[in-house]
């Protein structure tokens, strides 16, 4: 009887880790989302409707990751927007190789306590991209901060935001 009870106890505790193992990837990226923990920024449908006049410059960063065949850039290097205000830019990318090349961007934000304010409304980084063979596009990218960051007193030296991408080949 003892060693049914241990043996049920062990299995139990077998399948509770593999489950919480299985479960941990979808769990940290839904923790970063809510937080804005390690630079993830936040979506929204829409910014808000409150503009504060303390202005914030936002520098834009791109990489590509080794063997993608894309030269990408921001078409700004930096924008001063009000905190609450709605901002637009482009990125811009081209293909240089003679095939179409589907890539993903990976983002965040630096500083990292800046993710949890810093809102996409619309971004390229939602979905996969194709670019056809040599071909150049324009990748926009409307965001806002978010007015509570003026609750946060650890933001108040904050003037400068960096929102960096990365781009990496979609393999078939």
């Amino acid at each position: 009887m003892k060693n049914t009870h241990l043996a049920l106890n062990l299995a139990a505790l077998v399948i509770g880790m593999l489950l919480l193992a299985y479960a941990s990837v979808p769990l940290y990226r839904l923790f970063c989302r809510a937080t804005g923990y390690n630079g993830t920024t936040q979506e929204a449908a829409h910014a808000p409707d409150r503009i504060i006049n303390r202005d914030i410059t936002i520098r834009f960063n791109a990489d590509t990751a080794p063997g993608l065949l894309w030269e990408f850039k921001p078409a700004l290097k930096n924008l001063k927007v009000k905190v609450g205000q709605q901002a637009l830019t482009h990125y811009v990318a081209r293909n240089l190789s003679d095939r179409a090349i589907t890539g993903r961007a990976v983002y965040n934000v630096l500083p990292l306590t800046a993710g949890a304010y810093f809102v996409k409304v619309e971004c390229f980084c939602f979905k996969e991209q194709t670019i056809a063979a040599n071909a150049r596009v324009e990748m926009p990218v409307s965001f806002y901060v978010d007015p509570s960051i003026m609750d946060d007193r650890d933001m108040d030296g904050v003037k400068t935001i960096t929102l960096s991408y990365t781009f990496f080949e979609v393999k078939e």
